[in-house]
């Protein structure tokens, strides 16, 4: 193999590993959208509690997957087991959940009430955005450090110039740089909904 064709491999190496880390970045923002989805608001939303598991004859299920879970009114959730016999399972669940929520069961459903947030509360909800925000921006960061330590180590062994490596690299910074905007984007709009009263 000539050295021309190892430079063109690398190349093509080094595009797939870059769409690859867009990849990776991409699922940093779903896991954070999926996190958020379960800290409370002012309003009911299935995502508060569809992620919870539930102890279903000593098995650990999420029950999303044991019930249906649907919102009536603003301040409303009721969820209603496919299984009757899941019902007494679903309320112990939600009560040792960190939710705060009182569950009230009728022998068929399940029906949340969802108060509204106090001052406090609401600042401790915001510490908890923040928190997930910064993980995901910690796991973006990861991806950039990632892609420059092989990115150094292809122009090391001599594939590809340092040129070719510094923008590759600012490639990525700009990359990073979008998705951490998205993360912040999507963390403000969290925090402004749960500090809305």
């Amino acid at each position: 193999m000539t050295e021309r064709t190892k430079s063109d491999e690398a190349r093509v190496v080094v595009a797939e590993r870059l769409a690859e880390a867009e990849m990776r970045m991409d699922k940093s923002i779903e896991a954070l959208h999926k996190d958020l989805g379960g800290i409370r608001t002012g309003r009911a939303a299935p995502a508060l509690v569809e992620r919870l598991q539930v102890d279903y004859y000593g098995v650990m299920s999420p029950l999303q997957s044991l019930a249906s879970i649907s919102t009536p009114e603003a301040r409303l959730l009721v969820i209603q087991p496919y299984d009757r016999n899941a019902v007494a399972a679903i309320e112990k669940a939600i009560l040792k959940s960190e939710l705060g929520l009182t569950p009230n069961n009728d022998g068929h459903a399940i029906r949340i009430n969802i108060p509204a947030l106090t001052e406090d509360r609401r600042r401790d909800m915001v510490k908890l955005v923040k928190s997930s925000a910064e993980e995901a921006r910690v796991s973006v960061r990861n991806i950039r450090r990632d892609e420059v330590e092989h990115l150094r180590k292809v122009e090391k062994d001599g594939h590809i110039s340092r040129d070719e490596v510094e923008t590759k690299i600012g490639e990525l910074q700009k990359l990073t740089d979008r998705f951490t905007a998205k993360i912040d984007a999507v963390a403000s709009h969290k925090e402004a909904e749960i500090l809305e009263v």
